[in-house]
């Protein structure tokens, strides 16, 4: 039953050993890893709602394929069509932004409200195409007068034409623009209602290679190409090399200047920067072949769209994909991009209470004995007085009391040997008092005897 009690005794003590010194580190580590937790990036949103144009630039196609790419990762695409690149930028603008993402038009301006709109790079070229009808034109000024199909009121295709027709003067009066569709104005152009007809599409597109080649229909090619490239630096000059749409029909019949702007990728600046990542990386797989005017390679690219480049995308252009993301899935590069600032208390906390704790506990254990250290050289320095008899009784008394006293201490057996080392300690002790005792001289007082 006593060996019993002891056993308790000495497990509750052990245990609270270890609470005082392991509850204090735990309470650090606690508080060390909340302050960090405050710095660690929030988990990425596995939704994107993406705007874009519904007959611009081939955009619905690569939505498809965007979301198609996406949910391999396990990141939902929620397409939302536009009437044009303007009412996509107008989704992304403000406080209460219906979309995270937007295929535009360069030269799509969003004014004020763009203020907070970046851009993850160009994507591709989508040419402008100007087919009319009548007498061959080298330029838009001869379009004056014409009934002009330009496209629908917020479309980027709109806002480029009027920009180019504005510029040379044929914007005004008698010539009259039309806001039709695409289909609707290639209807017409073909049935000879509209005398031409501004289109942005990519050169692969089937419906700009049948108006190629329809009878009556000719493709402006801008001779002063150079000066609008420079004067609007979203615009690129291109050469449609002759017979590209068609070697055997030899479609075009002749090299044709294109004045192109870009199909560009814009969000929100507050757009998490792993689904950044994550489309910089989409689009360099969907759009980094080459085509009839874009080489291998060329996109996804930096170039000027009218939105400052973000900058998770600098980087991306700069040093390619980020080392995580490159070699770990999308939701394992995810979570240890967001987790490495948590090293920061391991190594600054965890490591150093590692040794201190143990250090910390093996001292609280050792205190209880080390305390009656005192009362053994207060003995020690009472021999040296030449006590009396009946002193030395009481000191022998006391020694005992310390003895009796210091084995009653619970003391885990891993650290018993401190226990043993303090009884060998008062065993000396003891030996000295009963030499005393019994009249035998000490050992350094019979030295010095035979030395004097």
């Amino acid at each position: 039953m006593k060996k019993d009690s002891i056993k308790e005794q000495l497990q509750r003590t052990t245990r609270r050993d270890l609470w005082l010194t392991v509850a204090p580190a735990a309470l650090l580590v606690g508080l060390a890893f909340a302050v960090t937790f405050y710095f660690v990036k929030p988990a990425p949103p596995m939704k994107l709602v993406l705007a874009t144009p519904q007959d611009e630039g081939g955009f619905r196609y690569f939505a498809r394929r965007y979301q198609e790419k996406l949910a391999r990762h396990g990141v939902t695409v929620e397409i939302r069509q536009t009437k044009g690149s303007v009412t996509s930028v107008g989704l992304l603008s403000g406080d209460t932004a219906e979309a995270d993402v937007a295929f535009v038009q360069s030269g799509t301006a969003g004014g004020e409200d763009a203020a907070r709109i970046v851009s993850l790079g160009s994507l591709s070229y989508v040419p402008l195409w100007v087919f009319y009808r009548g007498e061959p034109i080298d330029d838009v000024l001869g379009l004056k007068g014409k009934r002009i199909a330009v496209g629908g009121p917020e479309s980027g295709t709109r806002a480029l034409a009027q920009t180019l027709l504005s510029v040379n003067g044929v914007d005004k009066s008698p010539t009259e623009l039309l806001p039709l569709e695409r289909d609707a104005a290639i209807e017409q152009l073909k049935a000879g209602s509209v005398d031409a007809v501004f289109l942005v599409s990519p050169a692969e597109s089937p419906a700009i290679q049948k108006l190629a080649a329809a009878p009556g229909v000719r493709l402006l090619s801008f001779a002063r190409g150079e000066a609008y490239a420079r004067r609007y630096p979203y615009l690129s000059k291109l050469v449609l090399p002759r017979g590209v749409f068609n070697l055997a029909a030899d479609i075009p019949d002749h090299d044709v200047v294109l004045l192109a702007p870009t199909a560009n990728l814009i969000a929100r600046d507050t757009l998490h920067p792993a689904l950044a990542y994550l489309l910089m990386r989409t689009a360099s797989e969907l759009h980094g072949s080459a085509g009839l005017l874009d080489r291998s390679g060329e996109f996804p690219a930096p170039l000027e769209t009218g939105f400052p480049l973000s900058d998770e995308a600098r980087r991306y252009y700069q040093a390619g994909v980020p080392l995580l993301h490159r070699h770990l899935p999308f939701w394992a590069a995810n979570l240890v991009d967001r987790l490495w600032v948590m090293l920061v208390p391991i190594i600054a906390v965890l490591v150093p209470l590692g040794r201190a704790v143990p250090a910390v506990y093996l001292w609280r254990v050792r205190s209880r004995i080390f305390r009656w250290y005192a009362r053994l050289k207060e003995i020690e320095l009472q021999l040296e007085e030449n006590p009396g008899k009946e002193m030395l009784e009481d000191m022998m008394k006391r020694l005992e009391e310390a003895e009796r006293a210091v084995n009653r201490i619970p003391v885990p057996l891993a650290y018993a040997e401190n226990l043993y080392f303090f009884r060998e300690h008062i065993d000396v002790v003891r030996r000295r008092l009963l030499r005393r005792l019994s009249g035998a001289p000490e050992l350094h007082e019979a030295v010095t005897r035979v030395a004097s």
